[in-house]
C-alpha cells in the first residue's frame, strides 16, 4: 500500500527551468523565458540567484562575503575531525576563517565559492566562528562542538514531537541548551543545489522549538546524551511519503541500474521541461506496451485512436470514480483511462495555453494530441503548459491515465478547476463529454515521473541533502521504507546505494542507523506473504552485512491502525542503543535477540531449533508458555504454517505440520503478533532463514 502523506510536487507550470547545475546553459535557457527577457543584467543575475543556480558572489554584490547557511548562531560542529567551512565571496578574494584558537585561509574561486579547513577540536564551546575578507566580516556565535547527526526518511522520521506519547509533558521538559536542531525545508530540485531553497536555522532545544521537530531524531539524541555526554547537533531532512530513490544522487542511482531513462529525462527537465514531459510520455508508453494483456496498437493517447465498446460515458462532473454508481468502481483501486475532445478556433489554437486539470488522485499521465504534457502526484493541482504548435483548429484530443491505490481515485476536483487557459485571459472549460475505460489490475504500477518531489528520482537528494555540502556528521539515522513496500526486492540495492552514497559524501565509514519498519495493518489469522515483511528482511540483511550499520527493531511498537506509531520515545532509545554499539563501541547488543542458525533436531525432520545470539538476561515469551509468531515453511508457495514454539535456553524449538521444512519465518506479516523478547525487554526482530 502506498503511504498517503500529502505533499507538493514539481510540475512544469512555466516554460522556464526552475534550477540547474550548469550556470551558462541554464542562464541561456532562463533568458529565453518571457518573464525574464528584457531585464537588465543585474536583475537577471538576481533572478538566477533566486533559483539557487548562482552564488551571491556572482551577483556582483559589494557585500558578497557570506558563510553558508549551515554556519549560523547556535550551530554544532562535528568534534574530532577536520572542520570544513565554506561560503561565498567576490572571485579571487582571500577569506580568513577563525574558530577558537584556530585560523585558516581560503581564496574564492572564479564562481565566488571558497572553502577552508580548520583543525579538529574536542567537544566544547561555545565559540564564535568568523569569516573575514577585507573590511567584511561574517560571524556565527554560540557555536558548540560535539556530535552531529543527519536524520532522514519519510513521515515516521518527519513526525513531530507534538504527535508522540505524553507530548505535553515531553515538550514542557524539553529544555536542553546542548541539543541543537536544524530542519531542512521541504523543497525538491531537479539538479543538485549548492544552497537551500528555503531558509534554515539552528535552534536550541526548548519548549517553544521542539514541538515541530522530528521526534525520532530528538528522542534519540536525548537518550544518547545520557551516556555520550557531548553537545548534539541534529539535522532533520525528511519528507512524508518519500521513496528511497528520491534521496540518492543521480550518480549513485545510475550505478544501481534500471534508472537511466528516468535520469536522462530529469536532466532534460532541468533546461527544457516541455520537451522532458514529451520524452517521459514515450518512456511511459514503452512501459505500457510491455504490460501483460496490452494488445498491440492499444494506445489510447494517440489522436487517431478508435475507442471500442469497453469505453463508457463518464459523469459530466467527473469526481472520484467510487461515487459514480458503477459497481466495478465502487471499491476499485487501480487505473482508468479518460478521453475527451476539445474543439478550438484558429485564434485559440495559435495562443500559448495551459491545461488545468484540477486535482487527480493519485498519479496522472496526461497527453494532448498524442504528446505527453505532464504527470504529477496527489495533492497538487495539475497545470501543464502546452508547447506552441501542439494545438490546432478543430478537434484536439485530451487523454488522462489516472492511477489510484487507496480510497478515492480519479480526476476528483470541482469541474470549475478544469479548463484550457489561453494567453489572452480566456479559457475553455473541460466540461465536454468524457469517456473512460477500466484497466485490469494486473497491468501494475506505471513508472513515476522523475521530477516529482517525493516520488521522483534524486529530487530530495538534490534539494535537501546536496546543500549540506561537506558538513561533518557523526552518523546518519534512516527511517524510511513504507513507500517502497511494493517492491522489496529492488529495495536491497537501493538501500545499499543510499548507504554508500552517504559515505561518498560524508566519510567512508559513516555509521548508518536504520529504523526497521514497525507493524501496521490488520493482524493476520494465517501465514501470508507480505511486502512489509520482505522489506524488513532486506533492512535486517543489509545492516547485518556492514559493521558500520545498526538496526533498531520496531515491530512491537507499531500501531495496526496508524502508520505513524506515537511511541517514538522507545524508538529513540533503541536507535541510541544501536549507536552506542556501532558508533561508540560499547560491548552491548545493538538491538535484541538475533537468529544465528536453524537446524533439524529429530529423525523425522519436523522439529527445528533456532539458535539466537545478542541475548541479554535470557529469552522470554510474553503472554503464553511459548513465543508466538514463528512459522515453518516447505519449498512450495503457500506451504508455511504457524509453529508451536518453546524456549530452550538460547534456542527456540519449533514444530508444525510441515513435511521437510526448509525455512523458518518469524513476524512475517504487515502487522504480526510477536512475543519473543529478552530479559532487557528488547524484541527479536522479524526474519526468514533457511534450514540446511
Amino acid at each position: 500500500m502506498m503511504q498517503r502523506d500529502r505533499y507538493s510536487i514539481a510540475s512544469p507550470r512555466i516554460h522556464c527551468p526552475p534550477r540547474a547545475a550548469a550556470f551558462a546553459r541554464v542562464e541561456r535557457s532562463l533568458l529565453r523565458c518571457p518573464w525574464i527577457r528584457g531585464v537588465n543584467s543585474r536583475a537577471s543575475s538576481a533572478l538566477l540567484l533566486a533559483f539557487g543556480i548562482v552564488a551571491p558572489a556572482m551577483a556582483g554584490d559589494a557585500g558578497a562575503l557570506r558563510l553558508h547557511p549551515m554556519f549560523q548562531d547556535h550551530a554544532v560542529l562535528q568534534r574530532d575531525q577536520a572542520i570544513r567551512v565554506w561560503g561565498e565571496a567576490r572571485p579571487g578574494d582571500e577569506v580568513t576563517v577563525t574558530l577558537a584558537k584556530s585560523r585558516a585561509k581560503a581564496r574564492a574561486d572564479a564562481s565566488g565559492h571558497w572553502q577552508a579547513s580548520l583543525p579538529a577540536l574536542k567537544a566544547g564551546g561555545p565559540y564564535t566562528l568568523t569569516a573575514s575578507s577585507g573590511d567584511a566580516t561574517r560571524s556565527a556565535g554560540d557555536v558548540l562542538v560535539g556530535d552531529v547527526w543527519l536524520c532522514s526518511g519519510q513521515s515516521n522520521m518527519e513526525l513531530q514531537v507534538k504527535r508522540t506519547l505524553n507530548s505535553r509533558a515531553e515538550i514542557a521538559d524539553a529544555d536542553n541548551d546542548r541539543i541543537r536542531m536544524l530542519k531542512v525545508g521541504q523543497k525538491e530540485s531537479v539538479a543538485p543545489r549548492y544552497d537551500f531553497a528555503l531558509p534554515v536555522q539552528w535552534q536550541k532545544t526548548n519548549p517553544e522549538k521542539v514541538p515541530e521537530f522530528s521526534a525520532a531524531c530528538y528522542y534519540f539524541a536525548r537518550e544518547l546524551q545520557k551516556t555520550i555526554d557531548v553537545p548534539m547537533g541534529l539535522v532533520n531532512s525528511s519528507w512524508g511519503g518519500s521513496r528511497i530513490e528520491t534521496w540518492i544522487s543521480a550518480e549513485a542511482l545510475r550505478k544501481v541500474g534500471g534508472y537511466d531513462d528516468a535520469l536522462d529525462v530529469l536532466a532534460q527537465y532541468a533546461t527544457d521541461p516541455l520537451a522532458a514531459t514529451a520524452s517521459w510520455g514515450e518512456v511511459w508508453a514503452k512501459w505500457w506496451h510491455g504490460r501483460p494483456g496490452v494488445a498491440q496498437g492499444d494506445e489510447p493517447w494517440r489522436a487517431d485512436y478508435a475507442m471500442g465498446k469497453d469505453w463508457r460515458a463518464a459523469p459530466r462532473e467527473l469526481g472520484a470514480w467510487e461515487t459514480w454508481g458503477v459497481p466495478e468502481l465502487a471499491d476499485f483501486n487501480g487505473m482508468l483511462w479518460y478521453r475527451t475532445t476539445l474543439k478550438l478556433t484558429a485564434e485559440q489554437a495559435a495562443q500559448d495555453a495551459v491545461l488545468a486539470l484540477g486535482t487527480v488522485d493519485e498519479i496522472d499521465m496526461t497527453w494532448v494530441n498524442g504528446r505527453g504534457v505532464g504527470s504529477a502526484y496527489i495533492g497538487e493541482k495539475r497545470e501543464y503548459p502546452l508547447p506552441r504548435g501542439l494545438l490546432h483548429a478543430g478537434d484536439n484530443t485530451l487523454v488522462v491515465n489516472a492511477l489510484d491505490t487507496y480510497v478515492y481515485g480519479g480526476i476528483t476536483g470541482p469541474s470549475s478547476t478544469r479548463a484550457l487557459r489561453f494567453a489572452d485571459g480566456s479559457s475553455l472549460p473541460l466540461d465536454g463529454a468524457w469517456r473512460y475505460r477500466i484497466v485490469p489490475i494486473a497491468v501494475g504500477t506505471p513508472p513515476l515521473a522523475p521530477w516529482m518531489s517525493a516520488s521522483g528520482k534524486t529530487t530530495l537528494y538534490n534539494g535537501m541533502v546536496a546543500p549540506l555540502g561537506g558538513y561533518g556528521f557523526r552518523g546518519a539515522l534512516w527511517y524510511q521504507g513504507e513507500s517502497n513496500t511494493g517492491d522489496p526486492v529492488a529495495y536491497r540495492g537501493l538501500l545499499r546505494a543510499y548507504r554508500d552514497d552517504l559515505r561518498a559524501h560524508y566519510g567512508a565509514d559513516l555509521p548508518l542507523l536504520v529504523a526497521q519498519l514497525a507493524g501496521y495493518g490488520a493482524a493476520s489469522t494465517r501465514p501470508v506473504e507480505s511486502g512489509w515483511a520482505e522489506l524488513r528482511e532486506v533492512q535486517r540483511e543489509v545492516v547485518d552485512e556492514d559493521r558500520h550499520s545498526g538496526l533498531a527493531v520496531a515491530i512491537d511498537i507499531g500501531d495496526r491502525y496508524d502508520i505513524h506509531p506515537a511511541n517514538k520515545q522507545e524508538l529513540g532509545r533503541r536507535l541510541a542503543r544501536a549507536a552506542r554499539h556501532v558508533v561508540y563501541g560499547e560491548k552491548l547488543p545493538a538491538s535484541g535477540p538475533v537468529p544465528l542458525s536453524a537446524k533439524r533436531i529429530d529423525s523425522d525432520g519436523e522439529a527445528v531449533a533456532v539458535a539466537f545470539g545478542d541475548i541479554t538476561d535470557g529469552l522470554v515469551a510474553y503472554g503464553a508458555e511459548g513465543p508466538i509468531g514463528f512459522e515453518l515453511c516447505g519449498s512450495e508457495a503457500g506451504s508455511c504454517r504457524y509453529a508451536e514454539a518453546r524456549i530452550r535456553s538460547k534456542e527456540v524449538v519449533l514444530r508444525a505440520p510441515v513435511a521437510n521444512p526448509v525455512r523458518v519465518r518469524y513476524g512475517w506479516a504487515d502487522s504480526p503478533v510477536v512475543t519473543l523478547f529478552d530479559g532487557a525487554g528488547l524484541p527479536a526482530g522479524p526474519f526468514e532463514i533457511d534450514i540446511p
